[in-house]
């Protein structure tokens, strides 16, 4: 019994040290993971860096477009002239978009931290091998919002809240300033309650520019120097000077439910290059930009229908009206008829000052929901480039023109987030020599030409 009674003792006390042991060996108890939060103060899609008090937001597209009859991708029209067997017919692009939005509240207001940068391969551009301007990576917006500044890349103050897109697809409706890829800025918003606000800005000009040189900036048209090689047909012989100040911008806005009135203006300095010829240097001018834009909401047509419409007006500052295409020159035509229009801040020539270009401007479209699925807008404008008489006898040509433009886009969302698209445009230039035989052998004349698109994209 003694026995017995010592074997269960020693088998008990074995189990107990070995369950010991066994419990030693199991780890710590882990820390509990901090799981992403959302974060409700700013909107949907918002969640908290973890660890910070910090919302951030992720965002973006993936786009397909192709164009038919077009010098471009987004359904530009073929302003190149007539097309030829080297011409393509059809032209397509493909473009991914990213966008991050961090947002922090402090004692001063919302901190925020704005990118959007995209990623494109277009059909027939070198920019295939990685610049910027058609493929590869481009940055359109980087900029950082703080106590009613904001510093950085982003859209003009001058421009409607559209941009260039009161309603279509193409982004070569003229009639109005179209940065939507951003201008550097710092620009300072005071707001006054029920909808009403005020910016001053000031934006970036240029960079240096040469005779015939590309125009690099959204707010700079080219300044012609006539005796580096002018003339009707050829007014490519572009002088800018380097910047030394940057464009004024003011904008008062007020938006509230019934929609939104804005009146912006911009001052823009006109600076000639280097004396390159017996031109000489001009003396500096000052041009101005004014427009309005108004917005129209809850319409009896239907629910979230609106009218998007903007009017400006530019002495000296032509690309805040007629802008988006460098090197500002149009042409629309056959093998024997050519309508041509060249669009510039001004022109001097020797012992004549800068003779500012004026132009004006009217864009805009009626936005209609025909059901949550089916959507059509229908925009146009109206753009006109205007010259001096000191010019036009200079050239001893009357070089004015305009622009019309009519489109439709009717729009297909079968699911949230997802959009397909067509949209036909007609594009009218007339100009002021009709009969005069050009350089190129073609007769001036007006003519009009048509292009179609269609689109997918994929919201998230």
């Amino acid at each position: 019994m003694n026995i017995a009674k010592s074997l269960i003792l020693g088998s008990a006390a074995t189990l107990v040290a070995l369950g010991g042991a066994q419990a030693a060996d199991l780890p710590l108890k882990a820390k509990a993971v901090e799981y992403v939060k959302v974060c409700s103060l700013y909107g949907a899609g918002f969640y908290y860096i973890p660890g910070t008090d910090t919302c951030i937001k992720l965002g973006g597209y993936l786009r397909a477009d192709t164009s038919f009859n077009a010098a471009g991708a987004y359904d530009m029209p073929r302003w190149t002239g007539a097309p030829t067997r080297a011409s393509n017919d059809y032209i397509a692009r493909s473009r991914f978009g990213l966008n991050i939005d961090t947002r922090t509240a402090t004692e001063y207001g919302v901190v925020r931290a704005y990118f959007d940068g995209m990623f494109n391969w277009t059909t027939d551009t070198a920019s295939r091998a990685g610049s910027d301007n058609g493929s590869g990576f481009a940055l359109y917006y980087a900029f950082i919002q703080f106590a009613g500044f904001t510093m950085g890349k982003a859209v003009s103050q001058f421009s409607a809240p559209w941009t260039g897109y009161p309603g279509n697809n193409t982004s070569f409706l003229l009639g109005g300033q179209d940065d939507v890829t951003g201008i550097n800025q710092i620009a300072y918003t005071a707001q006054f309650g029920n909808g009403v606000s005020a910016t001053i800005s000031l934006e970036e000009s240029s960079g240096l520019n040469g005779p015939g040189a590309t125009i690099n900036s959204y707010t700079r048209a080219p300044l012609y120097d006539l005796a580096l090689g002018g003339g009707f047909g050829s007014l490519t012989a572009n002088n800018w000077g380097g910047t030394n100040v940057p464009d004024i911008v003011g904008q008062l806005r007020v938006d509230q439910a019934w929609g939104l009135f804005q009146l912006s203006a911009a001052a823009h300095q006109l600076r000639a290059g280097n004396a390159l010829s017996i031109s000489g240097v001009p003396g500096d001018a000052w041009g101005f930009a004014v427009q309005a834009a108004l917005s129209l909401k809850n319409l009896p047509t239907g629910a979230g229908d609106s009218i998007n419409v903007s009017v400006g007006y530019a002495d000296g500052a032509s690309r805040y009206i007629v802008g988006g295409v460098s090197p500002d020159s149009y042409s629309i035509g056959n093998s024997s008829v050519l309508a041509m229009g060249f669009s510039s801040d001004g022109v001097y020539a020797p012992g004549v000052g800068i003779q500012k270009t004026e132009s004006y401007g009217v864009r805009g479209a009626f936005n209609h929901n025909w059901d949550p699925y089916w959507s059509s807008s229908l925009f146009g404008s109206w753009s006109a480039i205007r010259y001096n008489g000191t010019v036009k006898g200079l050239l001893g040509v009357d070089p004015d023109w305009d622009i019309s433009q009519l489109g439709l886009v009717t729009r297909w969302t079968p699911v949230k987030g997802l959009t397909f698209s067509g949209e036909v445009m007609y594009s009218y230039l007339t100009q002021n020599n009709t009969g005069l035989v050009l350089p190129t052998g073609q007769v001036a004349g007006d003519r009009g030409t048509w292009t179609f698109g269609v689109r997918a994209q994929r919201n998230f």
